[in-house]
């Protein structure tokens, strides 16, 4: 996928998420642009068919109430530069700021840590795992509670049943 499309993906999501039509993120954008988007130009944005300008992300991110690196998320393995395709992981690392002298920002790591549990519970493994343990629950009941550690450093045994 071309970084391009990555964003227009997300333009479109974010514009049905806050249930928005074509024509009112245009108006939108136009407030911060000095001129508003066509019905098309946004369609155009959201199909990755065109590039945006660094004052047209800023708008983008303004209208959509969102910030600049979450317009440029993508859920593709692989995005496509002009001269190189690079992983998600190394594209993903160019969203966050990764200089040695600044640590990531608190609510960068919590976006990063809330994708991954997010594309940890999507794995339909999980979802598997997640049946056979309710189907067992059904048979067996839930598990007894365990002892956390203080009750196990007083010698306190949870109550069996």
């Amino acid at each position: 996928m071309r970084v391009e499309e990555a964003v227009g993906r997300q333009i479109g999501r974010l514009r049905a998420q806050r249930e928005l039509s074509l024509a009112e993120l245009g108006e939108a954008l136009g407030r911060y642009l000095g001129k508003p988007w066509s019905r098309q130009a946004v369609h155009q944005a959201e199909r990755g068919q065109r590039s945006f300008t660094a004052a047209e992300l800023t708008a983008l991110a303004l209208a959509l109430d969102t910030s600049v690196q979450a317009l440029f998320r993508a859920e593709d393995d692989q995005i496509e530069l002009p001269g190189l395709v690079i992983s998600r992981e190394e594209y993903r690392g160019t969203l966050l700021n990764r200089e040695s002298d600044s640590p990531l920002d608190g609510l960068e790591e919590l976006i990063t840590a809330l994708h991954d549990i997010g594309e940890i519970l999507d794995r339909p493994a999980l979802a598997r795992m997640a049946r056979i343990a309710r189907a067992a629950e059904q048979v067996t009941g839930p598990p007894p509670a365990q002892a956390g550690p203080r009750e196990r450093e007083a010698g306190i045994s949870s109550p069996s049943r």
